[in-house]
């Protein structure tokens, strides 16, 4: 039995879905129900990015999301495995705390926090969200956070 992805080229960016909503609109007509995809997209090795994308259908929502993604990378400074100093961020309502852990440590954080810096190849870290927990604002703060630091 033959394998199908053998002769794809490897993926430049890994993807992760951190929200999927359904959503709804009342119209004349009735209701206009569709989707909402919250994604992180990183190559591991500094590149990270965040989208949210709306379509009728999932899949089209997820690839609004990452072509969304696409375009708003970051690169992230890292020192070895892990960052190179503690450093807080702030978007809307969302407060997220990043501080650098030993080697062998892991990544010590919430769910939304942890897609990003996964994404971003960070290995070891401690993270704690502070404030709300609206994922979409934590995923945009944690990469605010990201972009505050410098080598």
């Amino acid at each position: 039995m033959a394998r199908f992805d053998q002769n794809l080229p490897p993926k430049e960016f890994e993807e992760k879905v951190v929200q999927l909503n359904r959503v709804s609109k009342k119209t004349a007509g009735g209701n206009k129900v569709g989707f909402s995809a919250l994604v992180v997209i990183g190559d591991k090795k500094g590149r990270v990015g965040a989208g949210l994308g709306q379509a009728t259908e999932v899949q089209g929502a997820i690839r609004k999301a990452v072509s969304h993604a696409r375009s708003n990378l970051v690169m992230v400074t890292s020192k070895g495995t892990t960052i190179p100093y503690e450093v807080l961020a702030k978007y809307g309502a969302a407060r997220v705390l990043l501080r650098p852990a030993p080697a062998g440590s892991g990544v010590i954080a919430g769910g939304s926090v942890r897609a990003v810096v996964e994404a971003a190849g960070i290995r070891d870290i401690s993270a704690k969200i502070l404030g709300t927990n609206n994922k979409a604002n934590n995923v945009y703060a944690t990469i605010e956070a990201l972009k505050k630091l410098k080598a």
